[in-house]
């Protein structure tokens, strides 16, 4: 197919790719604990069927976990093969008086697409799709698409599904479609993502509450404790303090702060925390978040002291760093700097590795090309995430001659995790034009090209 052709036929199935994409959506496939796992399981067959509907020989499998979809379709004869991934789990959707809309409700408002899992990762499931069925029986390349259903709880059966599958994903590009686009109108690569450590930290001053009136004085409570510990872990200026965690120089992209702020929605009078460029301050420095307390409600605390209170802390990890490591100089931080001798309990939740991609050679070349001619011309951006995709380090140790593309369908007002998510349609278009093109220059690249 000529690149006219291409387009065309991308055109041509866009109509109904939102309507399937509407009907993803309204699919609540939450993999986490707590929630209606029969839904991830509904969620796993309508992708099974869409892909299906693509002319591939598709199945679902698990590997202790959430099911995953693959789908595969040979190479000819000296064409590439490319992997396609994506994930069909969503987020929880949190506090719903926030949401505008009904989060499992699909609704068009000002050329966005609402709901949860319309931008993440939906829209990545759908792009594949797009540039599937535009090409139909005409494929150029070798395709295995494969959508995991538990991304967003962690992927924890990821890499034995992964090793288990192996032989049967092995690819010479994979393109990995959950990530961002650096503004509406520029395309971008995602070229570096930082890891994660979560863990929760409960600090207890007490074996039980007692009056505040009647031992309120000397007895220190957990709550205060466990704000003044949570206090050592950033600087004055706002910088991360725990010792022993990497830092590396930013990108030399240019972040104004005036758009960051406005993307952010950072309320008018509040400063931005930490040092250096914010891109150093996004991508490649560490950062540490409080999620979440335990203690209780205002509505309910009575007049006591309270005698434990728990934590659960967020670090995201420059590239270059060890989660592994990085725990331990937390929890070493964290023990060291008990206040007024409370018991510091640590408790490691999870955790995920950093990346850096060599965003170079012909595969990486097509995927410009391609991303070039979507956005009429405009060239898209390396840049670094500040978010975390752990599992792109078990896909270059896994398969290390395999070019790693990853892309992006979201853009900075998609609102990803939070209420109110949404999807950029007319950025959509243009991811899923992107794809097909990528696919028809992977293939003229050929297998050399990698």
């Amino acid at each position: 197919m000529s690149e006219s052709e291409v387009r065309a036929a991308v055109e041509r199935e866009l109509p109904g790719v939102r309507a399937d994409l509407e009907r993803l959506v309204r699919i609540p496939g939450i993999a986490f604990e707590g929630f209606d796992h029969s839904h991830v399981e509904g969620s796993a067959e309508a992708v099974a069927e869409l892909v299906r509907g693509c002319g591939l020989d598709v199945k679902i499998v698990r590997s202790g976990g959430q099911p995953a979809v693959i789908g595969r379709k040979a190479a000819l004869p000296g064409a590439p093969t490319v992997l396609l991934y994506a994930h069909h789990d969503v987020q929880p959707v949190g506090d719903l008086t926030l949401w505008e809309s009904d989060p499992f409700e699909p609704v068009e408002r000002d050329g966005r697409l609402y709901g949860r899992g319309a931008a993440d990762d939906k829209a990545g499931i759908m792009a594949h799709v797009a540039a599937l069925r535009a090409y139909g029986d005409a494929l150029p390349v070798g395709v295995v698409l494969f959508v995991e259903g538990e991304e967003e709880y962690g992927s924890d059966s990821l890499e034995r599904l992964l090793a288990e599958h192996r032989d049967e994903i092995a690819s010479d590009v994979i393109v990995i479609a959950d990530s961002t686009n650096w503004d509406i109108g520029v395309p971008a690569l995602t070229t570096s993502l930082r890891g994660i450590v979560n863990c929760f930290v409960e600090v207890r001053t007490l074996d039980h509450a007692v009056h505040s009136g009647v031992y309120g004085g000397p007895v220190p409570d957990a709550l205060t404790a466990l704000a003044r510990l949570l206090a050592t872990l950033h600087t004055e200026a706002g910088d991360v303090a725990v010792d022993g965690l990497v830092a590396r120089e930013g990108a030399s992209v240019d972040y104004p702060e005036d758009r960051f702020r406005a993307e952010a929605g950072l309320a008018e009078g509040v400063s931005l925390i930490g040092t250096g460029r914010i891109t150093e301050r996004l991508w490649t420095k560490p950062a540490l978040a409080v999620l979440g307390i335990d203690a209780p409600s205002t509505a309910e605390a009575p007049n006591a002291l309270v005698p434990a209170a728990r934590a659960k802390l967020s670090v995201r990890l420059a590239p270059g760093d060890d989660p592994k490591r990085a725990y331990a100089a937390l929890r070493a931080h964290l023990e060291k700097h008990a206040p007024w001798g409370a018991r510091v309990t640590v408790v490691f939740e999870h955790d995920g590795a950093p990346c850096v991609i060599d965003a170079s050679g012909p595969m990486f070349d097509a995927a410009r090309s391609a991303f070039r001619t979507a956005w009429d011309g405009t060239d898209p951006v390396d840049l670094g995430i500040g978010g975390s995709i752990p599992f792109i380090a078990t896909f270059q140790e896994m398969f290390p001659r395999a070019a790693i593309l990853v892309t992006g369908v979201e853009d900075p007002q998609a609102r990803a995790h939070g209420p109110n998510e949404s999807l950029h349609l007319g950025e959509f278009a243009r991811v899923c034009l992107a794809e097909a093109l990528l696919l028809k220059k992977v293939a003229e690249a050929g297998v050399d090209g990698r």
